[in-house]
């Protein structure tokens, strides 16, 4: 059995938003009540008290307005967080799970149960004890796609979003390997630069938007409330929400841009080999170019591209980090060093090339050689 998520702009109602903000506040409010519970009785017992949703409906009525199972989810993550924190086996050590604030992300998750998450007429999501919710139904499932559950969110902007969970039985067949392949290497300025020698894409949203987006933040710095400590004003948060606005319409275009340099790449070869590289690493101070690094957004289009190269039964090979891929000649292999500022590779071989061209040779060779290993 496989899983896959497909995410629905949603536009509800007044009353829908009212009892969204209710769900929102009730599952923050029941996980400070759980966490608060199992801290305490550690320090009273030694050993952290197990703790359900049911034990609070009495001191809070107002937790029985809202759907049981939004609740019941929240036990579960809680539960999930706890053995994140005390699993010794994990490579990567997950913090002590912490209170949440009312500036954390609004969202909730709910299972179906007998029909009780739905597309209605394809253009509405039934939710428990919300109804029929007017949707964007821009991507439709398969018939023998079964709901599991939705997760109801809500952004910065004030824009809603459902995004439904479906199961299904997935056969992938590999692909035979073939010499339909191709190396990326990243470029800053670029996207990737590919074996072939294409450039990913140039578009750098953030700087594109900069100056609109400064425009209305400086607005935003003049209003009340702006200022620590301050009661926020009615102008502030109507100013904030044109300023989130733009954010995720920045965000908005660098994933459908990304989304769509993936499919190309996906659809086109079929194997695709690429550098695993730290771009928090990268997009540090000590480079220099920390915000083209995250405007870019590789890490993204390296995990869309695995992920649509697997649906497709194709092959995703990741080399080292630390493999030379600049530093060795594509024709010869003989190694050289190079500074940041060197674009142009030249090798006493007579090999004359852009530096990132030559990479992307590299890593497409070295990927080859790991897939015969392997």
């Amino acid at each position: 059995m496989a899983n896959k998520a497909i995410k629905y702009r949603v536009y509800p109602t007044t009353e829908q938003e009212v009892m969204f903000a209710k769900t929102f506040g009730c599952c923050r409010k029941v996980w400070n009540l759980m966490l608060s519970d199992k801290i305490d009785g550690y320090k009273a017992t030694g050993k952290f008290p197990t703790v359900t949703p049911a034990k609070y409906k009495n001191d809070y009525h107002y937790l029985r307005e809202v759907d049981s199972l939004a609740l019941a989810n929240v036990q579960m993550n809680l539960q999930k967080a706890y053995k994140s924190f005390f699993d010794k086996k994990r490579k990567k050590k997950n913090g002590f799970p912490k209170f949440k604030s009312r500036k954390a992300r609004n969202s909730y998750t709910t299972n179906n149960q007998k029909g009780t998450v739905a597309i209605i007429e394809n253009k509405y999501i039934k939710l428990p004890k919300i109804g029929k919710v007017k949707a964007v139904i821009h991507r439709f499932p398969e018939e023998d796609w079964i709901i599991k559950s939705a997760t109801v969110s809500k952004e910065r902007d004030g824009s809603f979003y459902i995004s439904i969970l479906f199961e299904f039985d997935r056969i992938i067949t590999k692909v035979t390997k073939s010499d339909n392949v191709i190396g990326l290497d990243y470029k800053s300025d670029g996207l990737y630069m590919d074996s072939d020698g294409n450039i990913g894409s140039n578009h750098k949203y953030y700087r594109e938007n900069h100056k609109k987006l400064a425009k209305e933040q400086r607005k935003l710095s003049r209003k009340v409330g702006s200022k620590k400590n301050q009661t926020k004003s009615n102008n502030y948060l109507k100013q904030l929400k044109k300023v989130n606005k733009i954010h995720r319409h920045i965000s908005n275009q660098r994933l459908d841009n990304l989304h769509k340099k993936s499919t190309e790449i996906a659809n086109q070869y079929d194997i695709v080999c690429v550098e695993s590289l730290n771009m928090k690493s990268m997009s540090n101070k000590g480079f220099g170019n920390g915000k083209a690094t995250l405007d870019n957004g590789y890490g993204m289009f390296l995990s869309m591209l695995e992920y649509k190269l697997n649906d497709r039964g194709k092959y995703f090979i990741k080399i080292d980090k630390w493999y030379p891929s600049s530093q060795l000649c594509s024709c010869c292999g003989s190694r050289k060093k190079l500074t940041l500022q060197e674009r142009i590779y030249k090798c006493n071989c007579g090999l004359t090339m852009d530096r990132d061209l030559n990479a992307a040779i590299n890593i497409k060779n070295e990927g080859l050689r790991l897939l015969e290993v392997a």
